[in-house]
């Protein structure tokens, strides 16, 4: 997200509307972020003298030299009304990411955050896995590769135009097992994420979510058993098969 954090600055009073109403004056600085976040700070510590945090309505009105800063939940309200204004600026925002590389396109920094990789340059973004990792390779684009477990792991460009994860898992994995159902091929597909599903559909309505890991076994079932960081299960996650095997039965 790259959007303008607004900052306000002079002698002000803050009044507060909630449970209870408080006023306070001194010489402040306030944020008004783009999520209509209002911190509104002093000199004294690290926290804020008051805050709204992502208000349902937040908006600044100018007058002249003077401001008035308002941001308001159902049952909160935090009023700012400047007495002598300092200054009032604008700056350029994101969010704050791990660097992972530098833009093909403008030489920017890259970083990644959110599920996201952005250029803090040109504002090119590229949404990526959350379970991803980045490497320091890079694609024939100029831009960063990611690595990516689902069922094997692929070497991917975080651009979805030079490749997708469901085209990788797909030509790796489509047809490769059978429906414990019915016997016809399990193909790879997208239904929110990717799943594999009966070719027979919708006779048979069989799928299985592909999970994030590495297959590492066969399930005495068909299916293949995955490696995944809350531990090994098959691709059916009510597989009998499997649990009897587990408990040694």
């Amino acid at each position: 997200m790259t959007d303008t954090i607004r900052v306000f600055a002079g002698d002000c009073t803050i009044t507060t509307d909630g449970d209870t109403k408080e006023r306070r004056r001194g010489e402040m600085v306030a944020l008004l972020k783009p999520d209509d976040t209002l911190l509104v700070h002093d000199v004294d510590g690290y926290q804020p003298v008051e805050w709204l945090t992502r208000a349902e309505t937040a908006h600044a009105s100018l007058d002249g030299d003077s401001f008035t800063l308002v941001a308001a939940t159902d049952d909160r309200r935090v009023r700012v009304d400047c007495h002598a204004c300092h200054g009032i600026s604008r700056y350029p925002g994101s969010v704050a990411g791990i660097p992972v590389g530098t833009c093909p396109h403008c030489d920017g920094t890259l970083t990644r955050a959110n599920g996201t990789v952005s250029c803090l340059g040109c504002r090119r973004e590229y949404p990526i896995p959350r379970h991803a990792s980045v490497d320091d390779d890079t694609c024939d684009c100029g831009l960063p590769t990611m690595r990516v477990e689902q069922g094997a792991e692929f070497e991917l460009c975080i651009d979805r135009d030079c490749g997708t994860v469901l085209e990788a898992v797909r030509e790796r994995f489509d047809r490769e097992w059978d429906c414990p159902e019915c016997g016809a091929d399990m193909r790879i597909l997208r239904r929110g994420g990717i799943i594999a599903g009966c070719d027979r559909y919708p006779d048979c309505d069989t799928g299985f979510g592909v999970p994030n890991g590495r297959i590492v076994d066969s399930c005495d079932c068909g299916l293949p058993v995955f490696r995944t960081r809350t531990g090994r299960r098959c691709l059916n996650t009510n597989c009998e098969e499997f649990q009897k095997s587990r408990s040694g039965k």
